[in-house]
């Protein structure tokens, strides 16, 4: 057998004929799952609890959040035009990523990005930030311990 031949056997052998039929059934019924809830309507059973609920608020405050670019520094003021937080680019990273989605989302709704959002703390210990102007929403524990703590401190003030 030529070096050619072992490579066109070898090439074969790669990834197994079985192995690829499993995963096209597997990405068939995926689709046909997604397809079903979106044709039938389904409620959003796994999404966290939304505002109207039966979880009350416990805390609320207006944010103006602003960021510097992508070197992670950001700039927080509450509604009176007060600062917050002043974060350098070792503190800010994740509120200037924060800041960036909603930039990105307010510019596609044709929004000014120095809209304020609000931060709410609910009774069950949820806290989340929402953005009434584009209906965007992030729950702040989804992202770690140590980010939802960034954005709880500033409740506090």
């Amino acid at each position: 057998m030529t070096p050619e031949q072992k490579l066109v056997e070898r090439d074969k052998e790669m990834i197994p004929v079985l192995l690829l039929r499993a995963l096209l059934v597997l990405v068939i019924c995926a689709l046909i799952i997604v397809a079903y809830a979106r044709l039938t309507d389904r409620p959003l059973e796994a999404m966290p609890m939304m505002e109207g609920s039966d979880v009350g608020v416990v805390k609320e405050r207006v944010l103006f959040i602003s960021a510097d670019g992508m070197s992670g520094a950001a700039r927080v003021l509450d509604a009176n035009g007060s600062l917050i937080a002043d974060l350098d680019e070792t503190q800010g990273g994740f509120v200037a990523g924060v800041y960036r989605v909603l930039k990105r989302t307010r510019t596609q709704a044709g929004l000014s990005p120095d809209l304020p959002v609000r931060l709410v703390l609910f009774e069950n210990g949820q806290l989340s930030l929402r953005d009434d102007h584009t209906a965007w929403r992030a729950e702040l524990i989804g992202f770690g311990a140590s980010n939802a703590a960034t954005f709880a401190a500033m409740l506090e003030e």
